[in-house]
């Protein structure tokens, strides 16, 4: 399992956000720029069409030494050779924390979404490798968001990654990392980003300055 260091960038791939980019070139570009995981989230497509991007993108993420997270279905993720899953509120209604472990084993990631701190606090007792936290500023996808005034308070809850979604942009990420915040993960702001390699430059450098020790931004095998 590759573990997740402080000051991680995610990339959530979503085609529809992706101005007619497929996720391979958006994932290509991520990779160059420097990004350190990569989730493949795509609800339109085909549980056949899901694995066979799957595969392309496990294959790019692993020789750009990556991690690759599949969303949703741990079985997915066991058949594409991902590094782990990501399970949303939802998802685990479906496919337990327990449930997806068994499918995939010890050496594999598991992370959890989580949208309030009743739920982060249950996320925190969880068989997972990292919790995600959000939305913390407004979105178009999600009705409500969490806002940033807990962001210190659930850093503190656990020794687990914490990853700050939703809203997140080059404007307001530094207040975001001002108040804790070390791991971010990132959908349209990358997605939709111009030139995507930059965008994800951007991101890291912010993270670099805040970080106290910027030799450590890699996510390696350990």
């Amino acid at each position: 399992m590759q573990k997740i260091k402080d000051y991680s960038l995610y990339l959530v791939i979503t085609e529809e956000y992706g101005n007619g980019r497929s996720a391979l070139e958006i994932a290509a570009s991520a990779i160059i720029g420097g990004i350190d995981i990569i989730q493949m989230r795509e609800k339109n497509k085909s549980r056949p069409e899901l694995i066979k991007l799957g595969k392309k993108l496990s294959r790019l993420c692993k020789n750009g030494g990556v991690t690759f997270i599949v969303n949703d279905d741990p079985s997915i993720a066991k058949e594409v050779d991902a590094d782990g899953v990501h399970l949303g509120q939802e998802d685990i209604k479906k496919h337990s924390v327990g449930a997806a472990r068994k499918v995939l084993g010890r050496d594999k990631t598991i992370g959890i979404s989580t949208h309030s701190i009743e739920t982060f606090r249950k996320a925190c007792a969880e068989d997972v490798n990292y919790i995600a936290y959000g939305p913390v500023f407004p979105t178009e996808i999600k009705d409500n968001y969490a806002g940033t005034e807990n962001v210190g308070k659930v850093v503190a809850m656990t020794k687990k990654p914490v990853f700050f979604i939703g809203g997140i942009s080059p404007e307001n990420v530094d207040s975001l990392l001002e108040k804790g915040a070390r791991n971010i993960s990132l959908i349209r702001a990358i997605t939709q980003a111009g030139d995507v390699e930059s965008a994800v430059k951007s991101f890291k450098k912010k993270m670099e300055i805040a970080s106290p020790t910027p030799s450590k931004l890699d996510v390696g095998s350990q």
